[in-house]
């Protein structure tokens, strides 16, 4: 199944997150499946994204967004660990700085994007600046509606320069929410994602979900769209995170350079050191 035409955002489409069943699993009927076919995709993608570093033409933006305990690290975890470590980072944006305050709110992100051959990931991004800042009401309306434009602007130099964008919506129900609350609560490996906002942020659930739909709305582009993952089910979301950057990677034609030396005359190198060593060894061992 292509997830990319099962989830994208359509550009302008009106969204309503209340009508996206978070637990549906389309195509797939159990976990034991799920994890078969991740398997195979990520040979599949660590295969690609060795091209993508390879060629060092083009790169790729990956945003990770989703209300609290939607699992955004957990996706960075289990979807993108067959990635080499060599071409791939992890960018997480929190509450900004006093220093990041006092610039334009894509002053901190822009440093961050990726070079060419690279995959950045972003944890969180320069959506918080329409999502968190709006639901607190940190700034009114007519700011976040020009931040619109500012970050489809954003995007779009980021596609001209050879970036390919993805965005995922990890979508958890409020239920599935409570529930991994719970879960960090009794484990105490866990104890320390617990945070007093945790409850606090919940009680605006409404106000985010609203937020999320306009900016879905608002932001999702043909080059740069965004999709809504159901996230209730962790081995879901990783198997549809992971094919959809599979198949964009595979849409992108990648190939491995050209040598840029003479590949007969090494191969003629090659032989004449290896022959100069067995000839230096048999020599030792006439002596010997």
């Amino acid at each position: 199944m292509d997830y990319r035409k099962e989830f994208r955002v359509k550009p302008d489409a009106r969204v309503k997150l209340q009508k996206m069943d978070p637990g549906a699993t389309p195509g797939i009927k159990s976990e034991a499946d799920a994890s078969q076919l991740t398997a195979d995709t990520s040979k599949k993608l660590a295969h690609l994204h060795a091209k993508l570093y390879a060629e060092s033409k083009r790169s790729v933006l990956i945003v990770l967004q989703g209300l609290d305990a939607a699992g955004k690290d957990g996706t960075i975890k289990h979807a993108f660990t067959v990635l080499n470590p060599e071409g791939t980072t992890v960018a997480s944006f929190r509450q900004p700085t006093p220093v990041e305050l006092k610039h334009d709110f894509l002053w901190r992100v822009h440093p961050h994007v990726p070079g060419k051959g690279e995959i950045v990931i972003f944890n969180r991004s320069h959506y918080e600046d329409v999502l968190v800042t709006r639901v607190h009401k940190l700034i009114g309306k007519d700011v976040w509606t020009k931040r619109y434009d500012d970050i489809r602007a954003f995007e779009s130099l980021l596609v001209e320069s050879g970036a390919a964008i993805l965005k995922f919506f990890l979508h958890i129900s409020p239920e599935e929410q409570l529930r991994r609350f719970e879960e960090r609560l009794d484990d105490p490996t866990h104890n320390w994602k617990i945070s007093e906002s945790d409850y606090s942020e919940r009680e605006l659930w409404d106000d985010y979900i609203a937020a999320f739909e306009d900016a879905l709305q608002a932001t999702s582009t043909k080059d740069a769209p965004w999709y809504v993952i159901p996230s209730n089910h962790k081995w879901f979301r990783t198997l549809a995170v992971s094919q959809i950057l599979t198949d964009t990677l595979e849409d992108m034609k990648l190939a491995f350079p050209a040598p840029t030396v003479d590949l007969a005359d090494i191969r003629k190198k090659y032989h004449a050191a290896e022959e100069a060593e067995k000839s230096k060894k048999n020599s030792k061992r006439n002596k010997d």
